[in-house]
């Protein structure tokens, strides 16, 4: 009993230590940073397919803000097929004092081949085991860095614990990114023709360091027949690139009223 207590306060320490960085203030956009998932060594989901596809549709995306909203800088975590770290990416975003964060992937579900819709998640704590899982799939990516397991202060990718002090972590960016959130699912529906399985939590550490709102957005399931054709498709893949442009939109919009 007292091994279990020490290893869960151990766990409590670590973690805390790692979410010891400052948020910055809340502010208007000025530079959005879009961080396609996985890349290079890290093929992602759908034998290789996701890599590929979360690429083309975060250069789609970045191009439509590019050419409608120029006022805005648009950073890129990766333009081309290389392996990026998780820690990376959000540290990409942090040094250049981001305003917003938007990583982009695709779903699997090898044992409910049905499933399939978009999903867009914020920082926070599982409420399914479904939602677990697909963390664990992402945050195993740590598993290609080098000295993982110091980058992030012994987070072990396959204990279900560990994640589960991970999802605790709410981000001080939280009512923001569930903003944002809720503007991506809506325009997946009205803009895609998608069906939205509706904004979730989860802990993932790409947008655990992040300092400002932040979401995944998982654009379809490629174990679907229906969402693997859709993705497939170069018009398919600027639905969504228009669906999460067009959220950002609103967000905008929402920010300026205020």
């Amino acid at each position: 009993m007292k091994k279990w207590m020490f290893g869960w306060l151990s766990l409590v320490i670590a973690f805390s230590g790692l979410a010891s960085f400052t948020v910055r203030q809340y502010s208007p956009l000025n530079t959005i940073v879009i961080d396609a998932g996985h890349g290079g060594k890290d093929p992602g989901t759908g034998r290789g397919k996701e890599k590929h596809i979360a690429l083309n549709i975060a250069l789609r995306l970045g191009r439509l803000i590019k050419d409608e909203m120029p006022e805005i800088n648009v950073i890129y975590t990766r333009t081309k097929d290389v392996f990026v770290p998780l820690s990376e990416r959000s540290e990409i975003a942090n040094r250049n004092k981001a305003d917003l964060f938007i990583s982009i992937h695709c779903n699997a579900s090898p044992s409910a081949k049905s499933a399939h819709g978009t999903e867009t998640y914020v920082m926070g704590l599982h409420k399914t085991q479904a939602n677990l899982e697909l963390a664990k799939k992402e945050n195993s990516v740590v598993l290609l860095e080098e000295d993982y397991k110091k980058t992030y202060k012994g987070f072990d990718p396959n204990s279900v614990l560990a994640h589960i002090m991970l999802a605790n972590y709410q981000s001080a960016s939280m009512s923001q990114s569930l903003q944002f959130a809720s503007f991506v699912e809506d325009k997946m529906k009205t803009v895609a023709g998608r069906r939205s399985r509706g904004v979730k939590q989860a802990g993932f550490l790409v947008i655990w360091q992040t300092t400002m709102p932040s979401v995944l957005i998982e654009t379809g399931f490629l174990t679907n027949a229906n969402d693997l054709k859709h993705l497939s498709t170069e018009t398919g893949r600027q639905d969504i690139a228009l669906a999460i442009y067009d959220a950002l939109k609103t967000y905008k919009e929402q920010l300026s009223a205020n």
